[in-house]
């Protein structure tokens, strides 16, 4: 007698093959039959021939935090994820000098727009060590857990207050060290920024952005011996033949998988070139695309206001948000914007977001994230007939969102897709936990589902299994993560039930439920029937059901399906 079998099903299974109706057994957590089965269970589940996917695996999020205090892992766990990969971008807080711990809440707030007395309040710290670090996260949650080694909290630990500095050889030597250790204790990989836009709260580029080749190449050099790691990226060089020889090598000397943020470019050679060539010969290079072009919402509550750059609304800040949307519209207060001279930010990214008026568009009602020129500022005035300050004035008071595509936007999401679809990206860049002022793009799976395979106008639709595919084997095995992702005897039973056609993407909204009273962007979902995790279910109906059957990964320690 199995413990469990959901009968009637229609399973997408995770390998890209098509979908078919059956039934799924389950004992001890794990997959033990799929098809036709004519066994009893302990339990029985009908799905009512409701989709039945694997849990989705989030390999980009920014939760290092969070697990302390949120032991649900959400937005993620709203959304089908069942595992989530942290420490991207080079930010992290291990490891770390006692006495020390602030600099690092200040670059990962100011790197990742997570509230720093969030994280103060909301983390116990007591670790030095990456492996303490691990031990101390390593408790139950909803969903698992797995962590890579940051580069500038390794940089910060071993350099001290000369981290933003050049490395001397001995400091390559203990990252190194320190690099190798972490691996051994169970980190999944490590993870640097060579990004313009990752600043510290001075404007200073974060440590290790100018890091030497000779220095990646130590750091690589501790995964030698291990059968586990993989190595995450950001650079503005991916199309530079000094960036791409140092990638090239490390990917030669290690043999282990490396993923590279990218804008959807597949034309422009680069990395894509470089992962063509070398995936060729057997390596493991990742372009790594997430659902939409790097973006962000502004609101009147958010990081990003368009409203401050008048020297008028320092008048209204103050006033509570309801307020203020009323003074927006209010002709007296209006007359005073359309007569200010702008404030300029002193960084140059932030005044094209708030003034690019044809890229500021109201987040459209169907939440495609797909707008057209008429959902712009720009077409807002043009089809009122009134200027664009009016038109962004009444769109904040509205209360709707504005978003602003930062990269590559044509009118539609063609190049995106067409990035998606290619044969050597992986699906990842949700930002899952970070960025809490300006988005919420751990919404990513539910986007993928319900908009890219289901309701898309404005292009083709992409293939049910390929998105899961994507989203589950896929972006599992890139990190080692051999024992999930698929509906098959043997793997783990985390699993998503859904109502297919009633799946749907709720509106963004702010709420302030961190640590302290925190701020966050939050967007939750419909049409999840059940999400499972090690064969318990942990949400039902979108509510979770009090149980914890995840726990931390450690690289290197997977079972085998």
């Amino acid at each position: 007698m199995h413990d469990l079998i959901i009968t009637n099903a229609r399973i997408v299974d995770g390998t890209g093959k098509a979908a078919f109706t059956g039934d799924v057994a389950i004992d001890n957590g794990r997959i033990t039959e799929v098809g036709t089965i004519d066994r009893s269970a302990v339990r029985v589940i009908d799905a009512e021939g409701h989709l039945l996917t694997p849990g989705f695996v989030d390999i980009h999020t920014h939760f290092d935090g969070q697990v302390c205090w949120d032991k649900q892992v959400t937005p993620s766990s709203w959304h089908g994820v069942t595992t989530v990969v942290m420490g991207n971008c080079g930010v992290g807080f291990a490891p770390v000098r006692p006495g020390t711990e602030d600099e690092l809440v200040q670059l990962m707030e100011s790197v990742e727009d997570i509230p720093g007395t969030a994280l103060h309040e909301g983390i116990p710290w007591g670790w030095e060590s990456f492996g303490e670090y691990l031990d101390v996260i390593d408790t139950p949650y909803s969903i698992d857990i797995g962590a890579q080694l940051p580069h500038v909290a390794l940089r910060h630990y071993v350099m001290g207050e000369r981290c933003y500095d050049d490395a001397t050889a001995d400091d390559m030597a203990q990252m190194a060290e320190i690099t190798h250790q972490a691996l051994a204790d169970g980190a999944l990989g490590f993870s640097t920024s060579r990004f313009y836009g990752h600043l510290d709260k001075a404007g200073n580029k974060i440590p290790g952005t100018y890091a030497a080749a000779d220095e990646m190449v130590a750091i690589a050099e501790a995964f030698k011996g291990l059968d586990h790691g993989t190595i995450e990226v950001i650079s503005d060089s991916l199309d530079k033949p000094e960036e791409l020889a140092w990638i090239e090598h490390i990917a030669r000397l290690t043999g282990r998988p490396l993923t590279f943020l990218v804008t959807p470019n597949i034309a422009g050679g680069g990395i894509w070139e470089l992962a063509a060539r070398l995936n060729d010969e057997g390596l493991n290079i990742r372009p790594q695309v997430g659902a939409r072009p790097a973006s962000a919402l502004m609101t009147l509550e958010g990081t990003l206001n368009p409203m401050r750059q008048f020297p008028a609304y320092d008048e209204i800040k103050g006033l509570p948000f309801a307020e203020q949307r009323i003074k927006l519209l209010d002709p007296e207060f209006r007359a005073k914007v359309m007569a200010d001279a702008a404030k300029v930010s002193r960084y140059a990214d932030t005044n094209k977001m708030i003034s690019t008026w044809d890229r500021m568009y109201v987040l459209p009602a169907d939440l495609s994230y797909e707008p057209s020129h008429a959902d712009s500022i720009a077409g807002v005035a043009e089809a009122g007939g009134i200027h664009v300050r009016e038109a962004l004035m009444d769109v904040m008071a509205s209360a709707r969102p504005i978003l602003y595509l930062i990269g590559v936007y044509r009118g539609d999401l063609s190049e995106q897709v067409a990035a998606i679809e290619h044969e050597h990206s992986v699906f990842g860049l949700s930002d899952g936990g970070a960025h809490c002022g300006v988005l919420c793009d751990a919404s990513a799976p539910t986007y993928m589902l319900a908009y890219m395979t289901r309701d898309r106008t404005r292009g083709p639709k992409m293939e049910l299994e390929f998105v899961v595919h994507k989203m589950t084997q896929d972006t599992a095995l890139l990190y080692g993560l051999t024992d999930r992702g698929v509906i098959a005897p043997g793997y783990r039973a985390d699993l998503n039930l859904i109502d297919y056609d009633a799946l749907r993407l709720e509106d963004p909204h702010m709420v302030y439920d961190l640590p302290a009273g925190g701020r966050r962007v939050i967007q939750k979902a419909q049409g999840y029937k059940m999400t499972m995790c090690k064969g318990e279910v942990t949400y039902r109906n979108g509510e979770h059901t009090g149980a914890l059957p995840g726990r931390l990964i450690r690289g290197g320690a997977m079972a085998q399906p």
